[in-house]
């Protein structure tokens, strides 16, 4: 390498460094919120950063709509995740953050972004019909979390036939396509053996299909995040609880 594709290559290393510190600088300079994690922090191992169950996030600006509207990551499906990445404050990668904090963290971002209320499309199960009502965000609360974990994280769950298994909520539950996939994202140990190849034949040969059902099960049951469950005014005056997802359409009016 010639000494002046060295000095062009040092002069943009420091341009791009020199970039770097100005947006930091810049970002700075907008106001945060300390926001409270669903899962309560209860799901991390004692020495992580996200433990706390707090993490801060910054109001987003213009600039950030392009994220919004950029189509490969509505169709990779990976919208949320680039906005999180950009108006999370806090020091930690954005892969750390667990599945079940997720929605909990978009609302946030969707409240200080754009205000509370949002139009949702829902059935009355007395009349089956749909229609359109905008609910409160700011009701959405998290669930109540009850389950005790040890210090790195991991709760405990004993089969009907006495095996001994420890889990993890710290899974990206989109990215699991099986059950076999499933159980091997969330189980630690089997008995007193942390081996993967241990796990994986106690999946293969020892889970028997109803007490795997019964585990799967009782962490649906039990895992934290928030809760969907909303309450409606009916067209007879009266109200009904319903359930709604969050879409891609959940920044847009």
């Amino acid at each position: 390498m010639s000494k002046l594709t060295t000095r062009l290559d040092d002069r943009e290393n420091i341009i791009n460094i020199a970039k770097q510190r100005y947006e930091s600088q810049q970002r700075s300079k907008l106001p945060t919120i300390i926001v409270d994690l669903a899962s309560g922090g209860e799901i991390y191992p004692k020495s992580h950063p996200l433990h706390s169950g707090k993490i801060e996030m910054r109001y987003m600006t213009a600039y950030d709509e392009d994220i919004l509207t950029n189509s490969s990551y509505i169709r990779e499906g990976v919208l949320f995740d680039k906005l999180l990445e950009a108006i999370i404050v806090s020091e930690i990668d954005i892969q750390d953050i667990a599945s079940v904090d997720r929605d909990g963290l978009i609302i946030y971002a969707r409240i200080l972004s754009y205000g509370a209320e949002y139009p949702v499309a829902v059935t009355e199960p007395i009349t089956n019909k749909q229609s359109k009502q905008t609910i409160d965000l700011s009701k959405i609360q998290p669930k109540p979390f009850k389950l005790v974990a040890n210090d790195q994280g991991e709760f405990s769950y004993k089969t009907a036939s006495g095996y001994e298994i420890k889990f993890t909520y710290l899974v990206k539950f989109a990215d699991v396509t099986s059950v076999t996939d499933f159980l091997k994202s969330v189980i630690t140990q089997v008995n007193e053996s942390r081996s993967q190849a241990d796990i994986e034949h106690f999946i293969r040969y020892d889970f028997l299909a109803a007490e795997s059902r019964a585990f799967r099960e009782y962490i649906v049951k039990n895992a934290p995040g928030m809760n969907f469950e909303y309450e409606f005014q009916g067209e007879s005056g009266g109200t009904f609880t319903a359930g709604f997802s969050l879409g891609s359409d959940l920044f847009w009016f």
